[in-house]
């Protein structure tokens, strides 16, 4: 019996708190179709006659579709690059044997405590010296090899792939090209599917690196030209709102899309 009163205390609490998560996203997306003398109506209502002036508005006045290719551009070649990596950091860490495996791994894993503002200032050094700063590449390449993709790529393969597979695979004859593209490779789709969704997800969504990196508008990011919108003299809500629905879009696509195989891939690697 407490079991059961337990069991329902924690059900309306995760219910709880999930409404108060989702809630200012609801509320942010009805009111991107709102009047903006309705933004501010007391007291307060979700629904009202919906417009799409808003989204007319940020369309018209900004460069929208600039950051949002941008935006693309950027976090589609830093989750390519961000999956290859770690797939093959992951895979040589857990399957081939060699010196200093344990330091390195040890390495990657305390990385992970190492917040990004206090690497900031030399990566930036680095990209001035290759200048790389104020460039498209400037915001892909830096952010794309990332521990946690290597300390999650490692775990999933220690538990998903047997040794077996492979060994069985080189004594037939294929090299370890053919055994990675061929074999690890296809075996690591949910892995695969967790890191595009994560790594997509923060490059869409970050903001103090393009910020630090990019000075000029033609490489804005959707971020960044928000942050930059919402910093002016007079802020013009119903637009900004609109930006922001839109912003959403392409992250709650790739995670609905990829959530079966996100879920998977999460999990087998946390099994063992």
């Amino acid at each position: 019996m407490r079991k059961k009163i337990f069991l329902i205390i924690l059900n309306c609490l995760a219910y709880l708190f999930a409404f108060i998560y989702v809630l200012p996203i609801v509320w942010t997306i009805f009111s991107s179709f709102k009047d903006e003398s309705d933004l501010f109506s007391w007291p307060p209502r979700l629904i009202t006659e919906p417009t799409l002036i808003n989204f007319v508005k940020a369309l018209r006045r900004t460069q929208f579709g600039l950051f949002f290719r941008n935006s693309l551009t950027v976090s589609l070649s830093a989750t390519a690059i961000t999956i290859i990596i770690s797939v093959m950091g992951g895979y040589a860490l857990a399957k081939y044997q060699f010196r200093f495996k344990g330091a390195i791994s040890t390495f990657i894993l305390s990385m992970l405590m190492i917040p990004l503002q206090v690497i900031m200032v030399p990566i930036y050094l680095v990209l001035s010296k290759l200048n790389m700063i104020n460039s498209i590449w400037g915001l892909i390449i830096p952010p794309a090899a990332t521990p946690t993709g290597i300390f999650l790529a490692q775990k999933y393969i220690i538990s998903a792939i047997p040794d077996s597979v492979i060994e069985s695979a080189r004594i037939d004859g294929a090299n370890e090209y053919v055994i990675f593209w061929k074999i690890v490779l296809p075996l690591c789709q949910p892995l695969i599917a967790a890191l595009a969704v994560l790594s997509f997800t923060w490059r869409w969504n970050d903001f103090l690196w393009p910020m630090i990196v990019v000075g000029s508008p033609k490489l804005y990011t959707i971020q960044l030209a928000l942050g930059l919108y919402a910093g002016e003299h007079i802020v013009q809500w119903g637009p900004l709102l609109a930006m922001t629905v839109l912003s959403m879009t392409p992250v709650l696509i790739v995670f609905i899309a990829l959530q079966k195989y996100f879920v998977k891939g999460i999990t087998t690697g946390a099994i063992k």
